[in-house]
């Protein structure tokens, strides 16, 4: 298994937070061939990803074969405030996840 990783920030002003992440995962769709073999490339893709506040889900993202390499996610939500943290998470087609908590600045 290859390593995955999560990264997150968030910056609250004027009362609105703005929640930026990026995920490292292939995001496979399974419809590319394997140039040495010809064969399919199993299909490896993001299929949820969460964002929680104090225990409240404030975003929910579902990903399907046809997003980018290492995806970028941006949001921004009233739900939080300066100090607060927020917890994501993200879950694969093939049982692999992560997650990652991060304190509004």
């Amino acid at each position: 298994m290859k390593k995955r990783g999560l990264k997150g920030k968030a910056k609250e002003r004027e009362g609105i937070v703005t929640v930026k992440i990026l995920i490292s995962h292939p995001m496979e769709p399974g419809t590319r061939k394997d140039k040495i073999t010809g064969k399919l490339i199993p299909a490896h893709f993001i299929e949820e990803v969460t964002c929680k506040i104090a225990d409240k889900t404030v975003y929910t993202a579902y990903f399907a074969g046809a997003i980018a390499k290492n995806p970028f996610i941006s949001f921004k939500t009233k739900d939080a405030a300066r100090g607060g943290l927020i917890e994501a998470a993200w879950k694969d087609n093939q049982g692999e996840f992560g997650k990652t908590e991060f304190v509004i600045k």
